[in-house]
């Protein structure tokens, strides 16, 4: 079905900025968005100075806690959400599912907490889904992702106004059932998309996996889904999930983190009691020392650390977002991957995806930067690919690495890591890439998959490839019938 709540205005690679209209709020958030989350027991930074001082359009708090509070439940209920919590912006509310994933059961049914999720003004509600962790067997996670299909369906007979409603998106580690979950939620007449249970996941650093279960839910929806990566709060890994197709992220890290004295950084975690400098320059850390911080009470330290969490958080999305309209988002993924290697393991699942990217990405952008192996693998090198079943060079054709040579009918040029592509392209994207002097084999090793698909499509030309120095294992890519001059040796 045709959803009218998000529209795309931005994209690179699978990553988007959009814009997601919350109707009972009135309000339209732009997307990549943070949504900070709010326990109203445990308030560590204000939420109407998250609007007002980090420019906060969304948060998240938890319907099944407040269903269950003697102390909430009732003004819930009589004010109002919004006015609860002090906030102007969209308020989405969790179920309880992540209750029901911590504890084994909880006391609610999907209609019930629905219900009481538009009666508290929540802007966009939750059913209870079964949210099913990584691991479990096949079996386990197909009976489970039924039961939470079955809610989704029940969610659909609720009349919630208009109220927004997520539809889950469960399966465990295993991207079929992910993508059917996609296919069957998106096929609901529900609203926005989390992929849940991957929080365990992203505690063990199994970022790998994470793509992949994101790949797989991205498989089964359509393009004008909103997605949310439930529970993804840490900014190291943001880049990463945008790229993936992500849309909005919640996060209770900054509180969380901050009672712990732990300190939020785009390369990692570091604890307050290893820092003799803040290597950022938000007003808590240009105001103060790490000593200054460290000599506060328990209360105050927890303050100014969370309020560093969420300055480094919404940095980074503002980062991601002018990275999306520039064309470097892939550049920057890289960057961030290089801070950890079980970020580098993500990077490298989200490579693997790169068919499934490129359907998505942007023909034309910025210019490409070659900055690892990694890059050899990207939407665009895939693209070039197969783009070269559209030519059809004739007669003698010469792919070089050096002059043209008029001994030929056609002289192309030959690039790592695209490979071959006539010289009137050299001045179109992604064919004016920075590549370093330098290459490394997987470079070298795409521009000869390159020559061999163009051999593969034209059958009846002579090629001849002019290389300087490629390494065997790439020169085993070209096929036989190919003539091989190494222009080192001329």
């Amino acid at each position: 079905m045709e959803r009218d709540i998000f529209e795309l205005r931005a994209q690179d690679g699978a990553g988007r900025i959009g814009e997601l209209t919350v109707p009972r709020a009135g309000v339209t958030v732009e997307t990549p968005a943070l949504l900070p989350v709010v326990n109203p027991h445990v308030v560590t930074v204000e939420p109407s100075r998250l609007e007002s001082e980090f420019g906060a359009e969304i948060l998240i708090t938890n319907s099944y806690i407040l269903y269950k509070s003697d102390d909430f439940r009732d003004e819930a209920l009589d004010v109002g959400l919004h006015e609860l919590l002090e906030f102007d912006g969209a308020i989405m509310t969790d179920s309880g599912s992540f209750q029901l994933a911590e504890y084994g059961e909880i006391t609610v049914t999907t209609e019930e907490i629905l219900q009481f999720q538009h009666d508290i003004g929540s802007d966009i509600g939750t059913p209870v889904d079964i949210p099913t962790p990584p691991d479990v067997d096949h079996e386990q996670a197909e009976d489970e992702l039924a039961v939470t299909q079955e809610r989704l369906e029940l969610a659909e007979t609720v009349d919630v106004g208009d109220m927004l409603v997520n539809a889950p998106v469960q399966g465990s580690t295993y991207p079929d059932l992910r993508e059917e979950a996609g296919r069957h939620a998106y096929g609901t007449s529900l609203d926005v998309f989390p992929v849940g249970a991957v929080v365990p996941l992203m505690n063990e650093y199994r970022y790998g996996d994470m793509v992949e279960m994101v790949a797989g839910a991205k498989r089964g929806l359509g393009a004008d889904a909103p997605v949310h990566l439930f529970g993804a709060g840490h900014p190291m890994m943001f880049a990463l999930a945008v790229a993936m197709g992500c849309d909005l992220f919640d996060s209770a890290a900054y509180a969380l983190y901050a009672r712990d004295d732990r300190y939020l950084t785009v390369r990692g975690t570091e604890q307050l009691d290893d820092l003799e400098y803040f290597p950022c320059s938000c007003p808590i850390c240009a105001n103060n020392t790490p000593e200054e911080i460290r000599s506060l009470d328990d209360r105050e330290r927890e303050e100014q650390l969370a309020e560093h969490n969420l300055h480094v958080t919404y940095e980074e999305i503002r980062t991601i977002k002018q990275a999306i309209r520039s064309g470097n988002l892939l550049e920057l993924v890289e960057n961030r991957a290089r801070a950890h290697p079980a970020m580098l393991d993500g990077y490298r699942a989200l490579v693997e995806q790169s068919s499934q990217l490129e359907r998505a990405d942007p023909a034309s952008k910025g210019t490409f930067f070659y900055l690892s192996s990694e890059s050899a693998y990207r939407p665009e090198v895939v693209r070039h690919h197969e783009r070269l079943s559209r030519l059809n060079p004739e007669g003698r054709v010469l792919l070089t690495e050096g002059n043209p040579s008029g001994r030929y009918d056609e002289s192309w040029n030959v690039v790592p890591p695209f490979g071959p592509f006539p010289r009137a392209l050299s001045e179109t994207y992604p064919l004016t890439a920075e590549v370093p002097d330098r290459m490394d084999v997987d470079g070298f090793e795409s521009a000869a998959r390159g020559v061999a698909r163009l051999v593969e499509e034209n059958p009846e030309t002579e090629f001849t490839l002019a290389h300087r120095g490629w390494p065997e294992s790439a020169i085993r890519h070209v096929p036989q019938t190919v003539h091989i001059v190494d222009l080192d040796d001329v």
